[in-house]
This record gives structure tokens, sequence and C-alpha cells, in this order.
């Protein structure tokens, strides 16, 4: 990690000197700058919109066009008030952090955007931008598990991460185990379709049929976390293979009574249990919810 990262975990305001708004005089008269020129932990000053290229380590990956529009419309009336972060890269500034202010301004149809230019490394690029939009709650939980892996691959630890941007190590980690779910679940947690608490319970279901079809019910049915929690250790235990009894003195199942359950679990998706034998005993059919039983009593009805 670089050791020239003075400015990182206090904040974006820390790169911008002085804390005159972008909108004084002394800011919207600064003349447009050459990128020829050094101007490197500069005070404020502007830059065309055609000159700043988007940072390729953005975290964000998805920008509301609603947002943007309604941003772009402020920023007609106020101008951009905070200015954005920008890197020398080339003949071109690369945006560290403010990329939707960017978007927006250039959406606005403004020429040239306040910018404060700081001389920083891709990796102290990455962990700036991470850190404004952590601190702006900008991220969803995919976005963060890649802006954490790519600081994890260059070099930083669980734990340093998480003091950079000042959270649990549990925390890093989980939103690390999400990246082991397959893109079109990742997807759903980036669309809010799945929380982080159903994609953890997913990521304990192994068999990719069962995972499916338990996603499935989680859109559909709006599972709460818990529900889901319960289906996927009923899931994974659908597919372990049984314990040994030991010196257990109590007969075993009837292979047919435990194709029975088998079956009846696959098919409602849920625990089942027979205690008893093919002469008597008792069934028992577990749910978690009010829309889990009108679910089961459908599959018993005949009328799902």
């Amino acid at each position: 990690m670089s050791s020239q990262r003075k400015a990182l975990g206090r904040g974006i305001g820390a790169l911008i000197p002085g804390s005159a708004p972008s909108t004084s005089p002394s800011i919207a008269s600064r003349p447009v700058a050459n990128p020829s020129e050094p101007v490197a932990n500069a005070s404020p000053t502007r830059l065309r919109i055609d000159q700043i290229v988007p940072n390729p380590d953005q975290p964000r990956r998805i920008f509301d066009p609603e947002h943007l529009e309604r941003l772009a419309n402020s920023i007609r009336l106020h101008g951009v008030i905070q200015p954005i972060v920008v890197r020398p890269a080339g003949n071109r500034f690369e945006l560290i952090c403010g990329e939707q202010r960017w978007r927006a301004a250039e959406l606005a149809g403004l020429e040239s955007i306040p910018v404060v230019v700081s001389d920083v490394d891709e990796v102290e690029r990455l962990e700036l931008a991470l850190i404004e939009n952590v601190q702006r709650a900008d991220l969803n939980p995919i976005e963060l598990a890649h802006a954490f892996r790519a600081l994890g691959e260059a070099g930083a630890t669980q734990d340093e991460i998480g003091r950079r941007v000042s959270l649990d190590r549990s925390t890093i980690s989980n939103h690390l185990r999400l990246l082991d779910l397959p893109r079109e679940y990742q997807t759903d947690v980036e669309a809010g379709r799945l929380t982080i608490g159903h994609a953890k319970a997913l990521l304990g279901v192994n068999n990719p049929e069962r995972r499916s079809r338990l996603r499935d019910r989680i859109v559909k049915e709006s599972l709460s976390v818990r529900a889901t929690e319960a289906l996927a250790r009923e899931n994974s235990a659908a597919v372990r293979p049984p314990k040994a009894r030991g010196n257990d003195p109590r007969p075993a199942t009837d292979p047919n009574l435990q194709r029975l359950v088998d079956t009846l679990r696959q098919r409602m998706q849920t625990r089942v249990r027979i205690n008893g034998n093919a002469e008597r005993g008792r069934l028992e059919i577990e749910y978690f919810g009010p829309d889990d039983l009108t679910r089961i009593a459908g599959l018993l009805l005949g009328d799902a």
C-alpha cells in the first residue's frame, strides 16, 4: 500500500483545499485549466467537460437516469456546488470522485466544471472513490464487493479495508462472499430483488437447481430472510448423506417412507417428517409465515 495516503480514511474533503464553495466568484471566474501545465494539488479550478474521462476503477456501476436528470436540473439552476476530484492522465484528466456530478453537468449542457486536481496513484484513486461512495451510501452491495476485492488484489487485508471505510471485518467478508454467487443472482442483489441476507442464505445451498427454486420463491413470495435461511438449511440437509446411527437401537426408517419424504420435500420445498410407520403415524410439514402456509396449502389442495 502506498505510503503517500495521508488523505485516505478522512473523506474526500481532505483533498479539497480551503473550503470555498464552488459557486464562489474565485472559482467561477478561474480560467479553464490546460492539461499540459502542472496543476496537481492546486486550489479548485475549472476544466472543460471534454477534458475529463471516467475512472476505470469507479466502484459505482449503475447510474440512475432519473437521478441524473434531477441532478442536471439542479445544476442548471444552481451550478455545481462541490468540485469534483481528478488526476492528470496524459493530455486528459481522470475522474477520482464526482462522476455523477460530471455526468449531470454534461447532461445540463455545461462546457466546464469546477475541479480539484490531485496527483494520486491508481490504488489511492480506487480507495478515494470507494470512500466517497461509502460516505454517500451510493453503492449497492455488489458494487461494494467489487471495490473491496480490487483493494484486496492491490494488497490490502480485510482489516485494512474495514478501517479505511469504517466498516468491521465481517461486513467486508460478507460482501466479498457475494461474488461467489452466479452473475444472475448478483444482478438480483444490484436490483434490490435480493438482500444481502437472502444472498448469504442462497450461498448455503450448493445444489444449483434447489438454489434456483429457492431464489424464485424469494422473489415471487417476498420471503423474509429468516424464512429463506430456514429453507436453505432444509435444502442443504436434504442433500447430505445421513449420519451413522452408531448404537442407536431405533429401527431404520422404512425406505419406502423415506422416498416419500424426499419426494414431498422436493415438491413442498420445506422440511417434511414422518413419525411412525406405514400402518400409522404422523406427517409433519413445516411452514414459515402466512404466505408460506398459503403456498403449501395450495400444493396440497391442488391449487398451485
